[in-house]
């Protein structure tokens, strides 16, 4: 659903994906970026918002800007692997990738690869769309200042309600228990994004991550009553709040230097130690290719 005219040379304008965009924290920050002048690529899963979603997100845009929409389902992986085709016959670099797609659900949901639903659409996702796009991330790198392409994860505050990744049963099929496999999926998106530093950062890209607070969104509407009515019991924040942290975060020349690390409300903050671990980030990019390999392999 492209929404805006390219008056301009495509290199002149930057480039992000938007994982989430058709809603709450997603949304606000695509305006944001669309008001800047960029070409913003969102996704979302249901057609209705993100029809909604991208009028809204064109309607903001200043005149250099661009506005595509995509649909898929991110705790599908061939859905996610379709949508990483599409971006690509959209944009030859991305500048920013923006991975906030996600929720918490209330119980055991079996995807159709086989995977928990919870891990595969907060962290998988992320991680299969992050691996297909580095193409144009290194191409964006390749002709901008150092440090000026970014990989920002959207994690929550939850990962240090998780001691640690159950590596024994990541999908947590013994004993499921829908908030704690949430934590779990945050504790991974902080542990990928370490990891995805540590193997980018020569190549001119950054790996960010942050927490974005109690939003005022749809995030729990498919959770159990218990985080729903935590959720209702809280103090939250409008969208706007967050999404001015991620444009901070994709634009500011000083975090250049400053992968790896976590971030709330424009300031640093020090995450659980549980997610500054080497040894379980390598070991988590490990499984999740090694759970990625068969799914791939059948949908090529």
């Amino acid at each position: 659903m492209a929404a805006t005219p390219e008056p301009t040379p495509a290199r002149k304008r930057r480039c992000v994906v938007v994982t989430g965009a058709s809603s709450g924290i997603g949304r606000a920050a695509a305006q944001a970026f669309a008001r800047m002048g960029w070409h913003v690529i969102g996704t979302g899963r249901d057609e209705a918002r993100c029809d909604d979603a991208a009028q809204q997100i064109a309607a903001a845009a200043s005149r250099e800007a661009r506005v595509d929409m995509l649909r898929g389902d991110f705790s599908e992986m061939r859905e996610v692997l379709r949508i990483s085709r599409e971006i690509t016959d959209l944009t030859a670099h991305v500048d920013v990738l923006v991975n906030n797609a996600g929720g918490v659900r209330d119980g055991y949901y079996r995807t159709s690869d086989g995977l928990e639903a919870t891990f595969a659409a907060n962290h998988l996702s992320a991680f299969l769309l992050t691996r297909e796009l580095m193409p144009l991330l290194e191409r964006a790198a390749g002709d901008s200042a150092p440090g000026l392409v970014r990989v920002i994860a959207v994690s929550s505050a939850g990962h240090a309600a998780c001691s640690g990744m159950r590596w024994y049963d990541l999908a947590m099929k013994a004993a499921f228990d829908a908030n704690a496999a949430y934590c779990q999926a945050k504790l991974a998106n902080l542990l990928f994004a370490r990891e995805l530093d540590r193997k980018v950062r020569d190549r001119g890209i950054v790996s960010l991550a942050m927490h974005p607070g109690r939003v005022a969104s749809n995030f729990a509407s498919h959770a159990d009553p218990q985080m729903q009515a935590w959720m209702k019991g809280n103090d939250t924040v409008p969208p706007e709040q967050p999404a001015r942290t991620l444009v901070w975060l994709a634009n500011a020349q000083e975090l250049g230097g400053m992968g790896g690390r976590y971030f709330h409300d424009l300031g640093e903050e020090e995450p659980a130690p549980q997610a500054r671990d080497d040894t379980a980030a390598a070991r988590l990019w490990a499984e999740s290719e090694r759970m990625l390999q068969a799914i791939l392999a059948s949908a090529l």
